[in-house]
């Protein structure tokens, strides 16, 4: 099949998972073409199967904001057209399948016919969607989707709850490459982070407030009041700042890292002990199936899709939303026991074997064929 992937080119859940699926299709087969206005950041190789299609918006003096859903719709146009692409995967209700539908009504006026699927992620549906403003618009772009597929069950159930919604919703969980994250490094690279006796804590997030990154900050001035320990923190955002202050009137500055926007998280997590994901909401949590895919067991809040993801007293503990005495008292008791953190360890490297690319990959191959062809069916008797 000929694919066309629209997606947000960012170190976000959606757009790391949409380039990965991208490109393990490429890798079975088919040829995919990737529509945003910037290259991927999971996107390293373009091949014969793989390629990239900027999407460029002219600024206008006339627009206070320059209207990207124009720019996407005509581009889609252009390049359904030029390489003969089959079906649109679009990743975000809005902008993505919005703009998508309107370009499909486009082709059908030159006699080209293509189908949609969408794949909700959740802020779009839980944050941006369920606003007032926004919300007719996610309504019709869910509603106009040949396919709809979800993260998770809790997105799913989130979806029908708040929207009008006349699709039926496939629920396809978010995967990981598991070969990526085979032990590959060496103890001398742990000794870049931290002391032999130290415990390396770890949390990944764009530092919006809804990750509760100083929920992260309490739980860790919990922890290394018991044991010696370092926090790395991966990513970038709003409350860096505000954690960094946190962090200097706790008098932890000294042990916490801050690598921002990394590309070397399969390291870091190769050594971690536990890792920290405090969320006020998660569709899934991706970041947690990360960290379990490389054997970090996980401290998280039980909201959203992350209890389908972590289990309790398995792969680690799961608390209320801002109970951080409970994460903290949950923390100690998995690290403070060589036996029972390589237990958690091994638990949570085998909870994430059900996520493998190649189980959930074949998911999406089956929907596009069964959308394609019910879409041929009802354009051939139209």
């Amino acid at each position: 099949m000929k694919i066309g992937i629209v997606c947000y080119p960012t170190f976000g859940g959606s757009g790391v998972v949409a380039t990965e699926l991208g490109l393990e299709l490429s890798k079975r087969g088919h040829e995919i073409h990737f529509i945003t206005y910037n290259q991927p950041v999971r996107l390293e190789l373009l091949s014969n199967n793989v390629h990239y299609h900027e999407v460029n918006v002219p600024e206008y003096p006339l627009f206070h904001y320059q209207p990207y859903e124009l720019a996407l719709s005509s581009k889609l146009v252009d390049m359904v057209k030029l390489h003969k692409i089959e079906i649109l995967h679009v990743h975000y209700a809005i902008p993505h399948a919005y703009a998508a539908y309107m370009a499909k009504k486009m082709l059908e006026e030159e006699g080209v016919f293509i189908p949609i699927v969408t794949t909700l992620h959740g802020t779009d549906i839980t944050l941006v969607g369920s606003h007032p403003f926004y919300k007719p618009a996610v309504t019709f772009s869910i509603n106009k989707s040949d396919a709809v597929t979800a993260v998770s069950q809790s997105l799913k159930d989130d979806t029908l709850r708040l929207f009008n919604i006349k699709k039926d919703i496939n629920v396809v969980s978010n995967f990981i490459d598991l070969e990526k994250y085979n032990d590959k490094f060496t103890d001398c690279q742990r000794g870049m982070m931290a002391n032999d006796d130290e415990k390396i804590i770890t949390h990944i997030s764009n530092l919006r407030p809804v990750k509760r990154s100083q929920d992260v900050i309490s739980i860790f001035y919990n922890i290394q009041k018991e044991m010696p320990a370092k926090l790395m923190l991966i990513g970038e955002g709003p409350e860096r700042e505000h954690i960094e202050l946190r962090c200097q009137e706790l008098g932890i500055l000294d042990k916490v890292i801050f690598f921002g926007k990394s590309n070397e998280i399969d390291k870091i997590l190769c050594f971690s002990d536990l890792f920290l994901l405090p969320s006020q909401t998660e569709s899934f949590g991706l970041a947690a199936l990360e960290a379990m895919a490389s054997g970090v067991p996980v401290i998280s809040s039980n909201t959203g899709g992350i209890p389908e993801v972590n289990i309790h007293g398995v792969s680690g503990f799961l608390s209320e939303v801002g109970d951080v005495a409970d994460m903290s008292k949950n923390a100690l008791y998995i690290l403070s026991d060589k036996e029972r953190l390589s237990t958690f360890k091994k638990n949570a490297k085998q909870t994430a074997e059900k996520y493998d690319l190649h189980t959930i990959v074949p998911q999406y191959e089956a929907i596009y064929e069964d959308t394609l062809a019910k879409y041929l069916i009802t354009y051939n008797n139209a």
